[in-house]
């Protein structure tokens, strides 16, 4: 489904509180009561913070209570100013508006899993475990991060006993991935989500699909093509040129097209569109080997054509 036709929610902050050193965590629910929108492990939401500030939060609360929502922003000193102002701005009291929930990192049904998280990584995984947990699958949680108090929900974790092994890099060094990739029982499923090189190393050593990842920073550019090109609007039959140097997303906006955006870097999913026809060429860090191949949908912020034509759900 083309995305600019999701609702947005404004949703009051009922607690703040501290999920580790540099990482706030905020519940939320609706000013006035109800049930919040059903969500499933790995969604995440957007958060509008202000004109310009929009930024992609992973759902890490319970799926079962739909009285509450809640996120949890790692402040980064390099960051683009969402954590700073997550951590500076906001408190019990304040009004957020919220747009989703969506979700590209669904955990599958399977008999054995293997998590593995990199610091706020473990903000998807953590409803993935208690998921996989209810399941009676079997499971096993490889967690890193800097530092043991770095790392965010680490009390929570202490329910599930050893199947969570923690490695702080101050007291273990690298994590040890050979655990969790190699001899890999037939049918397991692996869930990573991290930090880039923590994502390209599982990448290179994980068993043709087995691994499901996502990502919080875009991939290298892929190579391919990037001269102009055409997208006709089926909804109306309009056609509108693409430029080189400029994305499918800017050249409808400028149409006067109104779709729903926010990275503008592929990896959040919002700008997702449906394919009517032609091949697109895929530059995003969020669709899947398999749905890349169907061609259904594209990021048109960053991905573009295979070709000369693209008839889009627009």
């Amino acid at each position: 489904m083309t995305t600019y036709e999701m609702t947005t929610y404004e949703l009051l902050v009922e607690r703040r509180e501290w999920a580790a050193d540099g990482v706030v965590a905020l519940t939320l629910r609706h000013q006035r009561g109800g049930p919040l929108p059903v969500w499933t492990p790995g969604a995440h939401v957007d958060v509008l913070l202000g004109p310009g500030l929009e930024r992609q939060y992973s759902l890490c609360g319970d799926p079962a209570d739909r009285s509450v929502w809640r996120i949890a922003v790692l402040r980064e000193a390099d960051g683009r100013g969402g954590s700073a102002y997550v951590h500076t701005e906001v408190r019990p009291g304040t009004r957020l508006r919220l747009r989703g929930p969506r979700n590209h990192f669904a955990l599958e049904p399977a008999a054995r899993y293997r998590f593995v998280a990199g610091g706020i990584g473990i903000t998807p995984i953590l409803p993935m475990l208690a998921a996989a947990d209810r399941a009676g699958a079997d499971w096993t949680l490889l967690y890193g991060g800097r530092t043991r108090a770095s790392m965010a929900f680490t009390g929570e974790l202490r329910r599930y006993g050893d199947r969570v092994t923690l490695r702080p890099r101050d007291e273990a060094g690298p994590l040890d991935l050979a655990p969790v990739v190699d001899d890999l029982p037939e049918g397991t499923l692996v869930y990573c989500c991290g930090t880039g090189p923590l994502l390209d190393a599982m990448e290179e050593r994980c068993p043709a699909g087995a691994l499901r990842v996502e990502r919080f920073r875009p991939t290298a550019p892929r190579d391919g093509y990037d001269g102009e090109f055409e997208v006709v609007l089926a909804r109306t039959g309009r056609t509108v040129g693409v430029p080189a140097g400029v994305s499918v997303l800017e050249a409808v906006r400028a149409a006067g097209v109104e779709v729903l955006y926010s990275c503008t870097e592929g990896t959040c999913g919002t700008c997702e569109t449906d394919v009517v026809e032609g091949v697109p060429d895929h530059r995003d860090t969020v669709l899947t080997g398999a749905e890349r191949a169907a061609g259904d949908t594209m990021m048109i912020c960053v991905s573009r054509c295979r070709g000369r034509r693209l008839v889009l759900d627009l």
